[in-house]
C-alpha cells in the first residue's frame, strides 16, 4: 500500500505585486525568467518583512530538498511512494514519481515558476506535475479511511518505527509534514488528524523528517 505524503504549507509562490517595486526585488526580477519571479526569502527578506505570515514564506529551498529526499528513495523507485505539496496559497499539486527533479537549486526555482503561472508541468506528453483542484480535506476524504498523521516536535514522541503504523496494514497512510521552516500547522491543517505525532527529542528539518518518514515505512514494509 503506497504511503501518501503531502508536504503542507511550502513557502512557493511568485513575488507578491506588493513587492515588486523593491529595490531587493528589481535586482533580480525579470519577465521573461521563470526562476526571478519566485519569492525567496535568501533574496527577499528585505522586501518582505511586511508581507502576511512571512515566517513561513519565500521558502523553495524547503521543498526542493523536500522531494529529492522523497523522490530518490528506495519507496519511490518500488512504485509505493504517493506525493503533493500544498502551498502557503492552498494550491496542491501532485507530483509523478517519475519525475527527476533537478539538483540545481536556480533550475529548481525555474521548473516551479513554470508551474504556478502554467499551473502544470509536462514532458513528452507526460504530466510530471499536476495541480488538484480542491482543498487539503477533499483531497484526504478521496481515501478510504486512512490512517492520518501529522508530524510535529509538538506531539506525542515514539521510539521505534513500530511504534508509528500499528493499524491495519492494508489501510492507507497519509502523512502530513510541515514544508516550512518556523512557526506550526495551522488550525486547518490540525482539524485534519488528532494523531500529532513528534519522531525526535530534537526539532527536525523538513528534509530530515520525510527522509526519517519514508525509511521508517520501508523499514516496516521491508522495501529495501
Amino acid at each position: 500500500m503506497p504511503l501518501i505524503i503531502i508536504l503542507v504549507d511550502c513557502g512557493i509562490e511568485l513575488i507578491p505585486r506588493e513587492i515588486r517595486h523593491h529595490s531587493a526585488v528589481r535586482k533580480n526580477y525579470s519577465s521573461r525568467i521563470y526562476s526571478s519571479q519566485i519569492l525567496d526569502n535568501a533574496l527577499h527578506h528585505t522586501a518582505m518583512k511586511n508581507l502576511e505570515g512571512s515566517e513561513k514564506r519565500g521558502r523553495p529551498d524547503i521543498a526542493h530538498l523536500c522531494l529529492l529526499n522523497a523522490l530518490g528513495s528506495p519507496l519511490n523507485k518500488s512504485g509505493n511512494l504517493t506525493l503533493f505539496i500544498h502551498t502557503t496559497n492552498n494550491k496542491i499539486y501532485k507530483i509523478n514519481p517519475e519525475i527527476r527533479i533537478t539538483r540545481n537549486y536556480n533550475r529548481f526555482k525555474g521548473l516551479i515558476g513554470k508551474l504556478l503561472i502554467d499551473g502544470n508541468i509536462n514532458a513528452n506528453g507526460i504530466q510530471l506535475i499536476s495541480q488538484y483542484k480542491g482543498n487539503l480535506k477533499n483531497l484526504i476524504d478521496e481515501y478510504k479511511n486512512p490512517d492520518i498523521y501529522l508530524f510535529s516536535s509538538k506531539g506525542k514522541r515514539i521510539n521505534d518505527y513500530n511504534e508509528l503504523f500499528i493499524g491495519d496494514s492494508s489501510n492507507q497512510v497519509v502523512a502530513i509534514i510541515g514544508g516550512f521552516q518556523k512557526s506550526n500547522f495551522s488550525e486547518e491543517i490540525l482539524k485534519l488528524s488528532d494523531n500529532l505525532i513528534s519522531i525526535s527529542k530534537y526539532a527536525l528539518d523538513a528534509w530530515v523528517v520525510i527522509s526519517k518518514i519514508i525509511n521508517f515505512y520501508e523499514l516496516y514494509h521491508k522495501i529495501i
